[in-house]
């Protein structure tokens, strides 16, 4: 039952003297072996005792010997055409710190912050602490900075530049969506059931108020998803949430209900994503509708077993009854329906190391974007 989301990270492969291909088909994509590590607190086991540490003498306290830290850069050269076609050199896209380890045998923490983010320091994303096996049972608990999208498809891993855009998409002057928040997130195993919780604040992850508040009303956000696997290779999943804001005195409640599905086969993977959300006041005035965002995505892809290739295709659809909010960067004003298609492939040069070209198209624009990027991790 994966927790969090564990980004390309050496520290982890230094630690354990492994290859990183053991936890990443194509970094950072995860393997099933990668997805149980990270879901076991960054360790081989659940219940394992912290690895390569120094003797204090002290029973209560595991030290690593160095600080596990390791370092992610992006590098991207982009192009476009929307009438008049132009290049612009990416070089850095974002530049990453990370660092885990355990800190006892059901104990870990997990960050990540961002050096250089398109330019700009960007601050911590991932940030938390992670309780495995709680009472011996198969329940785990993260406490901290997460992205909301998590128990669905995790951002961070996937192989396109292009996002998933209805995780980003907000409406009106309501800041909730299922980027980044506060909170704490429970999973655990019932039945053959995979079942996460979670309850966060619902404004994102900005800096604190003038009091020293990172929430800015008494209300609190929750979610609740349910997976079952069908068959080998397949699964499906269900999604509800609901938080509500205020403004002025005037409440706004925003609803989320969902499917998700996963399909793979030898080298083919294809993931499925549908979500409704609904918001009573958006713009926070007592008189308004309520406003609805249908959306989702399909994304498939390809990663022949040894081969160094790899290739994906992924689209994206977001329709709402009025404007949409932070769909992606560069989005014209009083878009009401996004869409989007892109395909790629890459290769792997080393295993830490891999090279992409995707084309994309976005019909409402009606412009192409092409990417020519490098990833590695160290």
């Amino acid at each position: 039952m994966p927790v969090g989301s564990a980004d390309a990270i050496p520290a982890f492969a230094r630690r354990y003297k492994v290859s990183c291909a053991l936890c990443h088909n194509v970094i950072p994509a995860l393997t099933a072996f990668g997805e149980q590590f990270a879901a076991n607190g960054f360790r081989f086991a659940s219940g394992e005792e912290p690895t390569d540490t120094i003797a204090t003498g002290d029973d209560l306290l595991s030290l690593p010997r160095s600080l596990p830290v390791a370092v992610r850069l992006d590098l991207y050269a982009q192009a476009y055409a929307n009438g008049r076609a132009a290049t612009d050199f990416q070089t850095p896209y974002g530049i990453k710190l990370l660092s885990s380890a355990p800190i006892s045998k059901t104990l870990s923490y997990y960050f990540y912050t961002f050096f250089d983010e398109r330019g700009e320091v960007g601050g911590v994303e991932d940030a938390f602490i992670q309780v495995n096996d709680i009472g011996g049972q198969p329940v785990d608990l993260i406490v901290g900075q997460f992205q909301v999208s998590d128990p669905l498809y995790k951002r961070e891993l996937r192989l396109e530049f292009e996002d998933y855009a209805i995780y980003r998409t907000r409406v009106g002057t309501v800041p909730t969506d299922l980027t980044y928040d506060r909170g704490i997130m429970a999973t655990a195993d019932v039945a053959g059931f995979g079942v996460t919780g979670m309850v966060y604040n619902g404004n994102g992850k900005g800096a604190a108020d003038e009091e020293r508040h990172f929430d800015n009303d008494i209300f609190k956000s929750y979610l609740f998803h349910l997976t079952r696997d069908l068959a080998d290779g397949v699964s499906i999943g269900a999604l509800l949430g609901t938080g509500q804001t205020k403004l002025d005195g005037v409440r706004n409640r925003t609803n989320y209900f969902g499917a998700n599905g996963t399909v793979s086969r030898g080298p083919l993977e294809l993931n499925l994503q549908y979500l409704r959300r609904t918001d009573d006041s958006p713009t926070f005035d007592p008189n308004e509708l309520t406003s609805t965002v249908d959306g989702g995505f399909a994304e498939l892809l390809v990663r022949p077993a040894g081969s160094r290739w790899y290739g994906f295709g992924l689209y994206n659809l977001v329709k709402g009854d009025r404007p949409l909010v932070d769909v992606r960067l560069g989005t014209p004003a009083n878009l009401r329906r996004f869409e989007s298609y892109a395909v790629g492939v890459g290769r792997l040069e080393r295993r830490n190391f891999r090279w992409t070209a995707e084309t994309s198209w976005d019909p409402r624009q009606e412009r192409w974007r092409w990417t020519l990027g490098v990833v590695t991790a160290f």
